[in-house]
């Protein structure tokens, strides 16, 4: 090998193992957890006993402007209305599409599902879930350096036609309720 040969497939070959170290799975036993918030159940990773974690788009010190806290753990938008655009989904209940991100406290798992009387009538999905659902789980894993409070999942809810769907939202063993307004606004003659 010539001189210059050398240097270069070194540094190749520091990149790779540099890319490679990077790409360690989340379930990893030699990574390290941070503690939830709240006394929540940790959620690291399977391999370790616990659920998977969801994946996030952002971690946040707090929840944004323009979103409401239901209960402790949860916010969602403040919009009095959500557009609603086509789906592309075969399934009646996930005709319309509403985006909005979903910001949970870091650490904490909840569940969130549609309203009892609204199983055939919209879907829910965050944080790449696959197929759109009437019930899902967020496991909020509390991110490696401890600094952020919230994480932000995107996705949104799906519906048969636009409506103020009402959702139950379970974190810590306490039930809330939200209305959403997707397509329209929530009021006294669209609120189920």
């Amino acid at each position: 090998m010539g001189s210059r040969t050398l240097p270069i497939a070194w540094w190749g070959l520091l990149s790779l193992v540099v890319v490679l170290s990077a790409c360690t799975p989340a379930g990893d036993s030699r990574q390290h957890t941070t503690p939830p918030v709240n006394h929540a159940t940790p959620s690291t990773g399977a391999s370790v006993g616990g659920p998977p974690c969801t994946p996030s788009v952002d971690t946040l010190p707090a929840p944004p402007a323009g979103y409401r806290l239901v209960g402790e753990d949860v916010a969602v938008p403040d919009a009095r209305v959500m557009s609603a655009e086509d789906s592309g989904e075969a399934d009646p209940a996930a005709r319309l599409f509403a985006k909005w991100g979903l910001v949970v406290r870091a650490g904490t798992v909840v569940d969130l599902r549609v309203a009892p009387g609204w199983q055939d009538k919209a879907r829910l999905g965050w944080g790449g879930t696959g197929t759109p659902a009437a019930t899902v789980t967020v496991h909020a894993c509390a991110p490696e350096s401890g600094q952020a409070q919230w994480m932000a999942f995107v996705g949104g809810t799906w519906v048969a036609q636009a409506a103020c769907v009402p959702l139950v939202v379970t974190s810590n063993g306490q039930n809330d309720s939200v209305n959403l307004g997707i397509g329209v606004p929530c009021d006294k003659t669209t609120t189920p």
